[in-house]
């Protein structure tokens, strides 16, 4: 681990110059007592960070030491820098893996590469934490440790001991063979099998897991696309789902479609075809009841439930009984 941090504590002077204690300590998630004995440890090894004085002082290196990756060409390093720029490795706990990584490779680019490649990956943005409507896109927040002991059990190919919470259940222990991880806008996912059956966990559910010594039974080569399909095939046509035909306003057509499991038909309501605007009808597939009365309620006055009448009965009953509430005097 310490050392690690010293090639970061390095990668990170020779690619942004002098940095205060302070500075390296934050970048480096330490104290700064853990800084300056770090620097006192290059400096022992010989190399040559040196402190300057002042106001504007700090550590910073003398010019020298560096390995390139001279078969790197422009584009390849680019493609670097841009997976480096994605958030997918904070739902497996490698978001700090991945920071350190990219220092490295930065620092190995060639002259001619370097610069170039880090100006053009700042005109890039792939997945924002917000969309244009300002829209926090959640992710998953996933503690390293369970991360790491998931992680490990996966690529080591060990049974999984986890306290996984299924929604609307209590907590409890299983037993599982791991086959790999998953990731989907920011959610992570474990595919698994438990006795023989295929399983898939939610990691942001995992309370607790502990790699165990026994080998998981799972076949020697595995094809994640595939098996992420099929399980998603099941999962859509399975449980207690339900069909509804809705009508919304197209400026919150994607909303709608990217809550349902399915859009089984869709058409613009007469008079509006090829219009921008309006209204449309949609036949999506909910998981089940409980499913299409949340996101049809989260749609508010611009979805409108057609059927079944059963869903119509429910949201009627729930806006009769905001209504009364907020229809109430206040004491």
């Amino acid at each position: 681990m310490r050392a690690d941090r010293l090639v970061s504590l390095v990668l990170l002077l020779r690619q942004r110059g002098r940095l205060s204690a302070t500075a390296l300590a934050q970048e480096l998630e330490v104290s700064t007592r853990t800084v300056l004995r770090d620097i006192e440890a290059l400096s022992a090894a010989g190399v040559p960070v040196h402190a300057e004085r002042g106001r504007y002082g700090g550590f910073a290196l003398l010019p020298g030491f560096r390995t390139e990756l001279t078969g790197l060409n422009h584009d390849e390093a680019l493609a670097l820098l841009v997976a480096g720029s994605r958030r997918g490795a904070q739902a497996f706990g490698l978001g700090s893996a991945l920071a350190s990584a990219m220092l490295k490779v930065v620092d190995a680019l060639p002259e001619s590469h370097r610069d170039t490649a880090a100006g053009v990956a700042e005109r890039l943005l792939i997945d924002p934490e917000t969309d244009l409507l300002a829209r926090r896109l959640e992710g998953d927040d996933v503690p390293d440790p369970i991360a790491g002991e998931v992680r490990r059990a996966v690529f080591a190919g060990r049974k999984l001991r986890i306290r996984y919470e299924a929604v609307g259940r209590t907590p409890r222990w299983r037993t599982v063979d791991p086959i790999g991880l998953v990731t989907v806008r920011e959610q992570g996912y474990l595919l698994a099998t438990r006795s023989g059956e295929d399983r898939t966990y939610r990691l942001s559910r995992i309370l607790a897991a502990e790699e165990l010594a026994e080998p998981a039974e799972r076949p020697e080569r595995v094809d994640l696309d595939w098996a992420w399909q099929e399980r998603g095939t099941r999962f859509r046509t399975g449980g207690d789902q339900v069909t509804v035909l809705v009508r919304v306003d197209r400026a919150r057509r994607e909303e709608l479609v990217g809550t349902a499991l399915a859009v089984l038909a869709e058409e613009a309501e007469a008079g509006e075809e090829g219009a921008e605007d309006g209204w449309l009808r949609l036949e999506v597939t909910f998981q089940d009841a409980r499913h299409a009365e949340w996101v049809l309620w989260k749609l508010a006055a611009d979805a409108e439930a057609l059927s079944p009448q059963w869903l119509r009965t429910a949201l009627h009953e729930r806006a009769t009984a905001l209504a009364a509430r907020y229809g109430a005097s206040t004491r």
